[in-house]
Protein backbone atom coordinates (compact mmCIF):
# COMPACT_ATOMS: atom_id res chain seq x y z
CA UNK A 1 0.00 0.00 0.00
CA UNK A 2 1.09 3.74 -0.32
CA UNK A 3 1.50 5.66 2.29
CA UNK A 4 -1.01 8.40 3.29
CA UNK A 5 -0.15 11.41 5.59
CA UNK A 6 -2.37 11.71 8.89
CA UNK A 7 -3.45 14.96 8.48
CA UNK A 8 -6.08 14.27 11.12
CA UNK A 9 -3.92 13.58 13.73
CA UNK A 10 -0.94 16.28 12.52
CA UNK A 11 -3.93 19.19 12.55
CA UNK A 12 -5.00 17.92 15.83
CA UNK A 13 -1.61 17.80 17.32
CA UNK A 14 -0.78 21.70 15.74
CA UNK A 15 -3.63 23.16 16.95
CA UNK A 16 -4.58 21.77 20.56
CA UNK A 17 -1.06 20.57 21.78
CA UNK A 18 1.54 22.80 20.11
CA UNK A 19 -0.81 25.76 20.13
CA UNK A 20 -0.67 26.92 16.78
CA UNK A 21 -2.80 29.83 17.28
CA UNK A 22 -0.41 31.33 19.57
CA UNK A 23 2.00 30.54 17.12
CA UNK A 24 0.47 32.61 14.46
CA UNK A 25 0.37 35.62 17.09
CA UNK A 26 4.14 35.89 17.06
CA UNK A 27 5.87 38.51 14.90
CA UNK A 28 6.37 37.43 11.40
CA UNK A 29 4.02 34.19 11.88
CA UNK A 30 1.36 36.21 11.17
CA UNK A 31 0.36 33.76 7.90
CA UNK A 32 0.41 30.76 9.74
CA UNK A 33 -3.44 30.96 10.61
CA UNK A 34 -5.19 27.15 11.00
CA UNK A 35 -6.51 27.40 7.45
CA UNK A 36 -3.17 28.11 6.04
CA UNK A 37 -1.85 25.30 7.67
CA UNK A 38 -4.34 22.67 6.87
CA UNK A 39 -3.78 23.60 3.15
CA UNK A 40 -0.16 23.17 3.30
CA UNK A 41 -0.08 20.06 4.75
CA UNK A 42 -3.65 18.67 2.40
CA UNK A 43 -1.02 19.86 -0.75
CA UNK A 44 1.92 18.74 0.57
CA UNK A 45 0.28 15.14 1.58
CA UNK A 46 -1.00 14.99 -2.37
CA UNK A 47 2.60 15.68 -3.17
CA UNK A 48 3.69 13.01 -1.70
CA UNK A 49 1.63 10.30 -1.98
CA UNK A 50 1.45 11.14 -5.70
CA UNK A 51 5.01 11.88 -6.29
CA UNK A 52 7.34 10.85 -4.10
CA UNK A 53 5.87 7.51 -2.09
CA UNK A 54 5.41 5.33 -5.46
CA UNK A 55 9.49 5.77 -5.54
CA UNK A 56 9.75 4.30 -2.20
CA UNK A 57 9.81 0.27 -2.77
CA UNK A 58 11.77 1.17 -6.76
CA UNK A 59 14.64 2.97 -5.11
CA UNK A 60 15.24 0.33 -2.87
CA UNK A 61 15.19 -1.98 -5.89
CA UNK A 62 16.99 -0.70 -8.02
CA UNK A 63 19.48 2.22 -5.80
CA UNK A 64 21.90 4.70 -6.81
CA UNK A 65 24.86 3.72 -8.23
CA UNK A 66 28.12 5.07 -8.66
CA UNK A 67 30.67 4.85 -12.24
CA UNK A 68 33.45 6.38 -12.79
CA UNK A 69 33.11 9.35 -10.10
CA UNK A 70 29.40 9.76 -11.28
CA UNK A 71 26.26 9.05 -9.50
CA UNK A 72 23.35 8.05 -10.97
CA UNK A 73 20.56 8.42 -8.17
CA UNK A 74 17.03 5.62 -8.60
CA UNK A 75 14.76 6.43 -11.50
CA UNK A 76 12.28 8.79 -11.23
CA UNK A 77 14.43 11.06 -7.78
CA UNK A 78 15.63 13.10 -10.39
CA UNK A 79 12.14 14.39 -11.68
CA UNK A 80 10.67 14.40 -8.35
CA UNK A 81 13.23 16.95 -7.08
CA UNK A 82 12.65 19.03 -9.87
CA UNK A 83 8.97 19.09 -8.67
CA UNK A 84 9.55 19.21 -5.05
CA UNK A 85 11.79 22.59 -5.05
CA UNK A 86 10.02 23.81 -7.95
CA UNK A 87 6.42 23.46 -5.89
CA UNK A 88 8.38 25.68 -2.96
CA UNK A 89 8.62 22.77 -0.31
CA UNK A 90 12.46 22.91 0.15
CA UNK A 91 12.28 26.68 1.25
CA UNK A 92 8.76 26.25 3.53
CA UNK A 93 10.30 27.12 6.39
CA UNK A 94 12.89 29.47 4.84
CA UNK A 95 13.34 33.19 4.71
CA UNK A 96 11.29 34.66 2.01
CA UNK A 97 14.43 36.71 1.11
CA UNK A 98 16.08 33.71 -0.24
CA UNK A 99 12.92 32.65 -1.86
CA UNK A 100 11.07 30.64 0.93
CA UNK A 101 7.86 30.77 2.16
CA UNK A 102 9.21 31.80 6.10
CA UNK A 103 6.07 29.38 7.49
CA UNK A 104 7.36 28.34 11.03
CA UNK A 105 8.90 24.78 12.10
CA UNK A 106 5.76 23.66 13.54
CA UNK A 107 4.05 23.95 10.04
CA UNK A 108 6.95 22.85 8.36
CA UNK A 109 7.39 19.66 10.92
CA UNK A 110 4.23 17.99 9.57
CA UNK A 111 5.58 18.43 5.55
CA UNK A 112 9.07 17.03 7.19
CA UNK A 113 7.16 13.86 8.80
CA UNK A 114 5.14 13.42 5.41
CA UNK A 115 8.24 13.68 3.24
CA UNK A 116 10.89 10.98 5.19
CA UNK A 117 7.30 8.84 5.83
CA UNK A 118 7.02 8.48 2.25
CA UNK A 119 10.41 7.62 0.93
CA UNK A 120 13.33 8.14 3.29
CA UNK A 121 15.91 7.78 1.06
CA UNK A 122 14.56 10.20 -1.21
CA UNK A 123 13.80 13.20 1.81
CA UNK A 124 17.25 12.62 2.86
CA UNK A 125 18.69 15.51 0.15
CA UNK A 126 16.43 17.73 1.84
CA UNK A 127 17.20 16.85 5.59
CA UNK A 128 20.42 18.11 4.71
CA UNK A 129 20.07 21.21 2.48
CA UNK A 130 17.69 22.12 5.46
CA UNK A 131 20.86 21.82 7.74
CA UNK A 132 23.38 23.56 4.98
CA UNK A 133 20.63 26.76 4.95
CA UNK A 134 20.54 27.00 8.68
CA UNK A 135 24.24 27.45 8.95
CA UNK A 136 24.65 29.76 6.45
CA UNK A 137 22.22 31.82 7.82
CA UNK A 138 23.27 31.90 11.27
CA UNK A 139 27.46 32.13 10.12
CA UNK A 140 27.66 32.90 6.65
CA UNK A 141 29.04 36.39 5.60
CA UNK A 142 26.68 38.53 3.19
CA UNK A 143 28.95 37.58 0.30
CA UNK A 144 28.67 33.25 1.00
CA UNK A 145 24.09 34.26 1.78
CA UNK A 146 23.73 36.13 -1.40
CA UNK A 147 25.92 33.53 -3.33
CA UNK A 148 24.34 30.42 -2.13
CA UNK A 149 21.35 30.19 0.16
CA UNK A 150 18.64 31.21 -2.84
CA UNK A 151 19.75 28.26 -5.13
CA UNK A 152 19.72 26.06 -1.97
CA UNK A 153 15.94 27.53 -0.49
CA UNK A 154 14.55 26.72 -4.24
CA UNK A 155 16.00 23.60 -4.61
CA UNK A 156 18.51 24.38 -7.42
CA UNK A 157 21.40 23.47 -5.24
CA UNK A 158 21.78 20.99 -2.56
CA UNK A 159 24.21 21.11 0.55
CA UNK A 160 25.91 18.48 2.71
CA UNK A 161 27.44 18.09 5.95
CA UNK A 162 31.35 16.90 5.91
CA UNK A 163 32.41 15.74 9.45
CA UNK A 164 33.33 11.86 9.23
CA UNK A 165 36.82 10.73 8.07
CA UNK A 166 38.18 7.31 8.17
CA UNK A 167 39.78 7.65 11.62
CA UNK A 168 37.23 10.08 13.00
CA UNK A 169 33.93 9.11 13.52
CA UNK A 170 31.91 10.35 16.36
CA UNK A 171 35.38 12.12 17.36
CA UNK A 172 35.96 14.89 15.54
CA UNK A 173 38.99 16.01 17.68
CA UNK A 174 40.68 13.36 15.47
CA UNK A 175 39.34 15.50 12.20
CA UNK A 176 43.18 15.59 9.71
CA UNK A 177 41.34 17.48 6.61
CA UNK A 178 43.43 20.29 6.01
CA UNK A 179 42.80 23.79 4.70
CA UNK A 180 45.86 26.02 3.53
CA UNK A 181 44.94 30.03 2.78
CA UNK A 182 45.84 30.98 -0.67
CA UNK A 183 45.95 34.86 0.64
CA UNK A 184 43.07 36.19 -1.33
CA UNK A 185 40.26 34.94 1.24
CA UNK A 186 40.12 31.37 -0.01
CA UNK A 187 41.54 28.03 1.24
CA UNK A 188 42.65 25.01 -0.69
CA UNK A 189 41.12 21.83 1.33
CA UNK A 190 42.98 18.72 1.03
CA UNK A 191 41.40 15.38 2.69
CA UNK A 192 39.09 12.22 2.67
CA UNK A 193 35.32 12.30 4.51
CA UNK A 194 33.19 9.40 4.81
CA UNK A 195 29.34 9.00 5.39
CA UNK A 196 28.37 11.92 3.00
CA UNK A 197 24.69 11.48 2.31
CA UNK A 198 24.46 12.73 -1.11
CA UNK A 199 27.37 13.75 -1.58
CA UNK A 200 27.66 13.09 -5.54
CA UNK A 201 24.36 12.91 -7.41
CA UNK A 202 22.46 14.08 -10.45
CA UNK A 203 19.28 15.75 -9.14
CA UNK A 204 20.78 19.25 -9.34
CA UNK A 205 23.84 21.32 -11.36
CA UNK A 206 26.14 21.96 -8.10
CA UNK A 207 26.13 20.38 -4.97
CA UNK A 208 27.51 22.97 -1.61
CA UNK A 209 29.17 20.73 0.45
CA UNK A 210 30.08 22.17 3.93
CA UNK A 211 33.44 21.07 5.38
CA UNK A 212 35.31 20.88 8.55
CA UNK A 213 38.71 21.08 8.37
CA UNK A 214 41.80 22.56 10.12
CA UNK A 215 44.02 25.26 9.25
CA UNK A 216 48.38 25.09 9.45
CA UNK A 217 47.82 27.03 12.80
CA UNK A 218 45.19 25.68 14.43
CA UNK A 219 45.13 24.24 18.16
CA UNK A 220 44.29 20.48 18.53
CA UNK A 221 41.27 19.09 19.55
CA UNK A 222 38.26 20.33 18.75
CA UNK A 223 38.90 23.96 19.43
CA UNK A 224 41.04 23.50 15.88
CA UNK A 225 38.53 23.12 13.69
CA UNK A 226 36.86 25.52 11.05
CA UNK A 227 33.74 25.44 8.19
CA UNK A 228 34.85 25.86 4.80
CA UNK A 229 32.30 26.39 1.92
CA UNK A 230 33.77 23.83 -0.54
CA UNK A 231 31.07 23.70 -3.73
CA UNK A 232 30.97 20.79 -6.56
CA UNK A 233 31.15 23.66 -8.88
CA UNK A 234 33.00 26.88 -8.40
CA UNK A 235 30.26 29.93 -8.88
CA UNK A 236 31.50 33.10 -10.61
CA UNK A 237 30.72 36.34 -9.37
CA UNK A 238 27.50 36.58 -11.22
CA UNK A 239 26.19 33.46 -9.93
CA UNK A 240 26.76 31.17 -12.42
CA UNK A 241 28.60 28.12 -12.55
CA UNK A 242 32.68 27.91 -13.14
CA UNK A 243 35.11 25.47 -13.52
CA UNK A 244 34.69 22.05 -11.42
CA UNK A 245 36.46 21.85 -8.29
CA UNK A 246 38.50 19.51 -6.72
CA UNK A 247 36.39 17.00 -5.20
CA UNK A 248 35.79 13.59 -6.73
CA UNK A 249 33.36 10.81 -5.41
CA UNK A 250 35.31 7.84 -5.13
CA UNK A 251 32.66 5.38 -4.28
CA UNK A 252 29.48 5.18 -2.35
CA UNK A 253 28.57 2.61 0.22
CA UNK A 254 26.72 -0.62 -0.20
CA UNK A 255 24.45 -0.56 2.70
CA UNK A 256 21.67 -2.23 4.81
CA UNK A 257 18.75 -0.04 4.19
CA UNK A 258 17.80 3.66 2.30
CA UNK A 259 19.73 1.88 -0.34
CA UNK A 260 18.14 4.68 -3.04
CA UNK A 261 20.23 7.45 -0.63
CA UNK A 262 24.18 7.80 -2.06
CA UNK A 263 26.21 7.75 0.76
CA UNK A 264 29.76 8.87 -0.79
CA UNK A 265 33.62 8.73 -0.34
CA UNK A 266 34.50 12.20 -0.75
CA UNK A 267 38.35 12.73 -2.06
CA UNK A 268 39.19 16.65 -1.65
CA UNK A 269 42.24 18.20 -2.91
CA UNK A 270 43.78 15.01 -4.96
CA UNK A 271 44.27 17.55 -8.11
CA UNK A 272 46.15 20.42 -6.43
CA UNK A 273 43.47 21.64 -4.30
CA UNK A 274 39.72 22.20 -3.45
CA UNK A 275 39.13 25.39 -3.67
CA UNK A 276 36.89 26.90 -0.22
CA UNK A 277 36.16 29.95 1.83
CA UNK A 278 35.95 30.50 5.39
CA UNK A 279 32.78 30.54 7.29
CA UNK A 280 32.81 32.70 10.11
CA UNK A 281 35.77 32.65 11.61
CA UNK A 282 38.44 30.23 12.18
CA UNK A 283 38.52 27.76 14.91
CA UNK A 284 34.77 28.37 15.25
CA UNK A 285 33.60 25.46 12.68
CA UNK A 286 32.32 22.81 15.51
CA UNK A 287 30.12 25.45 16.55
CA UNK A 288 28.79 26.65 12.85
CA UNK A 289 28.41 22.46 12.37
CA UNK A 290 26.63 22.23 15.62
CA UNK A 291 23.71 24.25 14.07
CA UNK A 292 23.50 21.88 11.16
CA UNK A 293 23.51 19.07 13.67
CA UNK A 294 20.76 20.06 15.45
CA UNK A 295 19.01 21.10 12.50
CA UNK A 296 19.76 17.51 11.45
CA UNK A 297 18.69 15.87 15.09
CA UNK A 298 15.77 17.13 14.70
CA UNK A 299 14.61 15.94 10.97
CA UNK A 300 16.05 12.23 11.99
CA UNK A 301 13.82 12.14 14.58
CA UNK A 302 10.96 13.10 12.30
CA UNK A 303 12.30 10.31 9.97
CA UNK A 304 12.03 8.51 12.90
CA UNK A 305 8.38 9.34 13.17
CA UNK A 306 7.51 9.04 9.62
CA UNK A 307 8.93 5.96 9.42
CA UNK A 308 6.96 4.52 11.85
CA UNK A 309 3.35 6.07 10.57
CA UNK A 310 4.36 4.07 7.17
CA UNK A 311 5.04 0.69 8.97
CA UNK A 312 1.98 0.95 11.20
CA UNK A 313 -0.06 2.05 8.41
CA UNK A 314 0.78 -1.11 6.29
CA UNK A 315 0.30 -3.52 9.27
CA UNK A 316 -3.06 -1.93 9.86
CA UNK A 317 -4.03 -2.96 6.08
CA UNK A 318 -2.33 -6.57 6.15
CA UNK A 319 -4.15 -7.33 9.49
CA UNK A 320 -7.42 -6.09 8.10
CA UNK A 321 -7.11 -8.27 5.08
CA UNK A 322 -5.32 -11.59 6.14
CA UNK A 323 -6.96 -14.03 7.04
CA UNK A 324 -5.50 -17.00 9.66
CA UNK A 325 -7.16 -19.16 12.41
CA UNK A 326 -9.98 -19.02 14.38
CA UNK A 327 -10.95 -16.12 17.00
CA UNK A 328 -9.79 -17.36 20.19
CA UNK A 329 -13.20 -16.71 21.49
CA UNK A 330 -14.81 -19.18 19.23
CA UNK A 331 -15.75 -18.47 15.83
CA UNK A 332 -17.66 -20.92 12.31
CA UNK A 333 -13.82 -20.18 10.59
CA UNK A 334 -11.04 -18.23 10.15
CA UNK A 335 -11.27 -14.75 10.50
CA UNK A 336 -9.01 -11.74 9.57
CA UNK A 337 -5.96 -11.36 11.67
CA UNK A 338 -6.98 -7.80 13.80
CA UNK A 339 -9.67 -10.07 15.48
CA UNK A 340 -6.71 -11.85 17.56
CA UNK A 341 -5.39 -10.13 20.80
CA UNK A 342 -1.94 -10.07 20.41
CA UNK A 343 -1.70 -8.58 16.85
CA UNK A 344 -4.13 -5.84 18.30
CA UNK A 345 -1.16 -5.74 20.85
CA UNK A 346 1.88 -4.71 18.32
CA UNK A 347 -0.99 -2.57 16.36
CA UNK A 348 -1.98 -0.55 19.68
CA UNK A 349 1.80 -0.46 20.71
CA UNK A 350 2.90 0.88 17.00
CA UNK A 351 0.06 3.64 16.92
CA UNK A 352 0.76 4.86 20.66
CA UNK A 353 4.18 5.28 20.44
CA UNK A 354 4.01 6.93 17.03
CA UNK A 355 1.65 9.66 18.11
CA UNK A 356 3.53 9.85 21.42
CA UNK A 357 6.61 11.04 19.46
CA UNK A 358 4.98 12.99 16.91
CA UNK A 359 2.75 14.81 19.86
CA UNK A 360 6.65 15.15 21.70
CA UNK A 361 8.17 16.51 18.47
CA UNK A 362 5.80 18.88 17.12
CA UNK A 363 5.39 20.63 20.97
CA UNK A 364 9.03 20.72 20.49
CA UNK A 365 8.83 22.58 17.33
CA UNK A 366 6.64 25.27 19.36
CA UNK A 367 9.55 26.03 21.68
CA UNK A 368 12.03 26.63 19.15
CA UNK A 369 9.45 28.67 17.22
CA UNK A 370 8.49 31.23 20.25
CA UNK A 371 12.50 30.81 21.02
CA UNK A 372 13.25 32.69 17.49
CA UNK A 373 10.11 35.11 17.12
CA UNK A 374 8.72 36.05 20.75
CA UNK A 375 9.32 39.48 21.48
CA UNK A 376 10.78 39.05 24.50
CA UNK A 377 14.10 38.17 25.50
CA UNK A 378 13.60 35.98 28.45
CA UNK A 379 10.77 34.08 27.50
CA UNK A 380 13.04 33.41 23.43
CA UNK A 381 16.03 32.17 26.17
CA UNK A 382 13.50 30.00 28.05
CA UNK A 383 12.00 28.42 25.04
CA UNK A 384 15.01 27.98 23.61
CA UNK A 385 16.35 26.02 26.63
CA UNK A 386 13.33 23.55 26.45
CA UNK A 387 13.93 22.92 23.02
CA UNK A 388 17.64 22.30 23.44
CA UNK A 389 17.01 19.87 25.78
CA UNK A 390 13.83 17.93 23.74
CA UNK A 391 15.82 17.69 20.52
CA UNK A 392 18.21 14.41 21.69
CA UNK A 393 15.07 13.27 23.28
CA UNK A 394 13.39 14.01 19.94
CA UNK A 395 16.04 12.06 18.20
CA UNK A 396 17.40 9.51 20.09
CA UNK A 397 14.00 8.40 21.63
CA UNK A 398 11.81 8.58 18.16
CA UNK A 399 14.34 6.84 15.96
CA UNK A 400 14.72 3.84 18.91
CA UNK A 401 11.12 3.19 18.39
CA UNK A 402 11.04 3.78 14.76
CA UNK A 403 12.97 0.24 14.95
CA UNK A 404 10.71 -1.43 17.72
CA UNK A 405 7.64 -0.08 14.91
CA UNK A 406 9.14 -1.52 12.03
CA UNK A 407 9.97 -4.88 13.77
CA UNK A 408 6.25 -5.56 14.99
CA UNK A 409 5.22 -4.56 11.42
CA UNK A 410 7.04 -7.33 10.39
CA UNK A 411 5.98 -9.55 13.03
CA UNK A 412 2.16 -8.89 12.26
CA UNK A 413 3.19 -9.84 8.72
CA UNK A 414 4.67 -13.01 9.85
CA UNK A 415 6.28 -14.96 7.16
CA UNK A 416 5.30 -12.27 4.78
CA UNK A 417 6.78 -9.99 6.81
CA UNK A 418 9.99 -11.65 5.96
CA UNK A 419 9.54 -11.46 2.20
CA UNK A 420 10.74 -8.08 0.29
CA UNK A 421 7.91 -7.93 -1.93
CA UNK A 422 5.79 -7.01 0.81
CA UNK A 423 7.76 -3.81 1.90
CA UNK A 424 7.47 -4.33 5.70
CA UNK A 425 10.93 -5.41 5.62
CA UNK A 426 12.34 -2.34 4.01
CA UNK A 427 11.15 -0.37 6.79
CA UNK A 428 12.93 -2.65 9.57
CA UNK A 429 16.09 -2.21 7.51
CA UNK A 430 16.01 1.38 6.38
CA UNK A 431 15.10 1.88 10.53
CA UNK A 432 18.67 0.46 11.88
CA UNK A 433 20.34 3.47 10.31
CA UNK A 434 18.38 6.53 12.19
CA UNK A 435 19.67 5.85 15.51
CA UNK A 436 23.35 5.83 14.29
CA UNK A 437 23.89 8.93 11.98
CA UNK A 438 23.60 12.70 12.92
CA UNK A 439 25.00 10.89 16.03
CA UNK A 440 23.94 7.54 17.91
CA UNK A 441 21.62 7.60 20.74
CA UNK A 442 24.32 7.04 22.98
CA UNK A 443 25.88 10.70 21.75
CA UNK A 444 22.21 11.95 22.11
CA UNK A 445 22.20 10.93 25.72
CA UNK A 446 25.75 12.11 26.81
CA UNK A 447 24.54 15.69 25.56
CA UNK A 448 21.06 14.90 27.13
CA UNK A 449 23.30 14.06 30.70
CA UNK A 450 25.93 16.62 29.91
CA UNK A 451 25.02 19.94 27.75
CA UNK A 452 20.87 19.64 28.63
CA UNK A 453 20.99 18.81 32.38
CA UNK A 454 24.30 19.38 34.63
CA UNK A 455 25.01 22.61 32.61
CA UNK A 456 21.70 24.17 33.97
CA UNK A 457 21.80 22.18 37.37
CA UNK A 458 18.59 19.91 36.21
CA UNK A 459 16.27 23.99 35.80
CA UNK A 460 14.94 22.72 32.62
CA UNK A 461 14.32 19.40 33.43
CA UNK A 462 12.84 20.37 36.42
CA UNK A 463 10.37 22.76 34.85
CA UNK A 464 8.68 19.92 32.51
CA UNK A 465 8.81 17.87 35.30
CA UNK A 466 6.22 20.49 37.32
CA UNK A 467 4.38 20.63 33.68
CA UNK A 468 3.77 17.24 33.88
CA UNK A 469 2.72 16.77 37.70
CA UNK A 470 0.17 19.91 36.47
CA UNK A 471 -1.33 17.39 33.63
CA UNK A 472 -1.57 14.83 36.03
CA UNK A 473 -3.64 17.23 38.36
CA UNK A 474 -6.31 17.78 35.67
CA UNK A 475 -6.60 14.48 34.99
CA UNK A 476 -7.53 13.74 38.68
CA UNK A 477 -10.45 16.32 37.77
CA UNK A 478 -12.93 13.51 36.40
CA UNK A 479 -14.02 10.21 37.47
CA UNK A 480 -13.47 8.17 34.24
CA UNK A 481 -11.49 4.96 34.93
CA UNK A 482 -9.63 5.57 31.67
CA UNK A 483 -8.09 8.97 32.79
CA UNK A 484 -7.45 7.26 36.04
CA UNK A 485 -4.92 4.86 34.91
CA UNK A 486 -3.32 7.72 32.82
CA UNK A 487 -2.99 9.74 35.63
CA UNK A 488 -1.27 6.81 37.72
CA UNK A 489 0.72 5.94 35.32
CA UNK A 490 1.67 9.52 34.54
CA UNK A 491 2.51 10.37 37.87
CA UNK A 492 4.83 7.57 38.67
CA UNK A 493 6.44 8.63 35.80
CA UNK A 494 7.30 12.12 36.90
CA UNK A 495 8.26 10.79 39.97
CA UNK A 496 10.60 8.26 38.23
CA UNK A 497 11.93 11.37 36.03
CA UNK A 498 12.38 13.22 39.25
CA UNK A 499 14.18 10.47 40.62
CA UNK A 500 17.00 9.89 37.98
CA UNK A 501 17.62 13.86 37.55
CA UNK A 502 17.94 13.93 41.18
CA UNK A 503 20.80 11.14 40.40
CA UNK A 504 22.34 12.49 37.55
CA UNK A 505 23.28 16.34 39.51
CA UNK A 506 24.32 14.15 42.95
CA UNK A 507 26.43 11.70 41.45
CA UNK A 508 28.19 13.23 38.09
CA UNK A 509 31.04 14.51 39.70
CA UNK A 510 31.71 11.81 42.37
CA UNK A 511 31.11 9.06 40.07
CA UNK A 512 30.77 10.30 36.45
CA UNK A 513 31.03 6.66 34.85
CA UNK A 514 27.90 5.62 36.67
CA UNK A 515 25.38 8.34 35.54
CA UNK A 516 26.86 7.93 31.79
CA UNK A 517 26.48 4.25 32.23
CA UNK A 518 22.62 4.89 32.79
CA UNK A 519 22.41 7.65 30.16
CA UNK A 520 20.15 6.10 27.41
CA UNK A 521 18.03 4.61 29.73
CA UNK A 522 17.69 8.45 31.23
CA UNK A 523 16.91 9.42 27.59
CA UNK A 524 14.69 6.81 27.11
CA UNK A 525 12.66 7.91 30.41
CA UNK A 526 12.60 11.38 29.12
CA UNK A 527 11.02 10.04 26.11
CA UNK A 528 8.18 8.08 27.28
CA UNK A 529 7.25 10.26 30.48
CA UNK A 530 7.44 13.54 28.05
CA UNK A 531 5.23 11.62 25.51
CA UNK A 532 3.31 10.16 27.59
CA UNK A 533 2.69 13.73 29.28
CA UNK A 534 1.72 14.77 25.35
CA UNK A 535 -0.92 11.46 25.21
CA UNK A 536 -2.50 12.79 28.60
CA UNK A 537 -3.04 16.27 27.54
CA UNK A 538 -4.41 14.85 23.90
CA UNK A 539 -6.76 12.81 25.79
CA UNK A 540 -8.14 15.58 28.13
CA UNK A 541 -8.72 17.94 25.08
CA UNK A 542 -10.37 14.30 23.50
CA UNK A 543 -12.81 14.25 26.23
CA UNK A 544 -13.68 17.82 26.49
CA UNK A 545 -14.36 17.71 22.59
CA UNK A 546 -16.44 14.84 23.41
CA UNK A 547 -18.34 16.61 25.77
CA UNK A 548 -18.89 19.49 23.20
CA UNK A 549 -20.52 17.19 21.06
CA UNK A 550 -17.68 18.89 18.64
CA UNK A 551 -15.99 16.93 16.35
CA UNK A 552 -15.62 13.10 15.17
CA UNK A 553 -16.59 10.84 17.95
CA UNK A 554 -14.44 7.97 16.72
CA UNK A 555 -11.12 9.76 16.62
CA UNK A 556 -11.23 11.28 20.05
CA UNK A 557 -12.55 7.95 21.68
CA UNK A 558 -9.77 6.61 19.88
CA UNK A 559 -7.35 9.05 21.72
CA UNK A 560 -8.73 8.16 24.91
CA UNK A 561 -7.96 4.69 24.36
CA UNK A 562 -4.57 5.12 23.00
CA UNK A 563 -3.43 7.42 25.48
CA UNK A 564 -4.30 4.64 28.25
CA UNK A 565 -2.64 2.26 26.30
CA UNK A 566 0.87 4.09 26.59
CA UNK A 567 0.18 4.80 29.85
CA UNK A 568 -0.28 0.96 30.89
CA UNK A 569 1.61 -0.33 28.38
CA UNK A 570 4.52 1.99 27.47
CA UNK A 571 4.54 4.54 30.72
CA UNK A 572 4.81 1.64 32.89
CA UNK A 573 8.25 0.96 32.11
CA UNK A 574 9.42 4.11 33.59
CA UNK A 575 9.87 1.76 37.02
CA UNK A 576 11.94 -0.14 35.84
CA UNK A 577 14.09 2.58 33.78
CA UNK A 578 14.51 4.51 36.88
CA UNK A 579 15.63 0.94 39.00
CA UNK A 580 18.34 0.07 36.15
CA UNK A 581 19.80 4.02 36.48
CA UNK A 582 20.13 4.65 40.03
CA UNK A 583 20.48 1.01 41.63
CA UNK A 584 21.93 -0.86 38.39
CA UNK A 585 24.74 1.10 36.99
CA UNK A 586 27.37 -0.98 39.21
CA UNK A 587 26.66 -4.19 37.13
CA UNK A 588 27.40 -1.99 34.01
CA UNK A 589 30.95 -1.64 35.01
CA UNK A 590 31.45 -4.60 36.69
CA UNK A 591 33.23 -6.71 34.14
CA UNK A 592 37.45 -6.16 33.27
CA UNK A 593 38.41 -5.62 29.86
CA UNK A 594 39.56 -9.18 29.55
CA UNK A 595 36.58 -10.65 31.03
CA UNK A 596 34.41 -9.83 27.76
Amino acid sequence: MSYQAPIKDMLFVMNELANLDAISALPGCEDATRDTAEAVLEENAKFVSGVIAPLNHAGDKEPSYWHDGQVTTSKGFKEAFRQFGEAGWQGLQHPQEFGGQGLPKLVGTPCVEMLHGANLSFALVALLSDGAIEALLTAGSDAQKATYLAPLVTGKWTGTMNLTEPQAGSDLAAVRTRAEPQGDGTYKVFGTKIFITYGEHDMTENIVHLVLARTPDAPPGVKGISLFIVPKFLVNEDGSLGARNDVQCVSIEHKLGIKASPTAVLQFGDHGGAIGTLVGEENRGLEYMFIMMNAARFGVGMQGIGLAENAYQQAVAFARDRVQSRDVAGSSGPVTIIHHPDVRRMLMSMRAQTEAARALAYVGASYHDIARHHEDEETRAAHHAIYEYLVPVIKGWSTELSENVARDGVQVHGGMGFIEETGAAQHYRDAKILTIYEGTTAIQANDLVGRKTLRDGGKVAQHLIAQVRATGTQLGETEDTAFAAIRQRLEQGAADLEAVVAFVLANAKSDVKAVFAGSVPYLKLAGIVLGGWQMARAALVAQQKLAEGNGDAAFYTAKIATARFFAEHVLVQSGALRAAIVDGHASVLALAEDQF
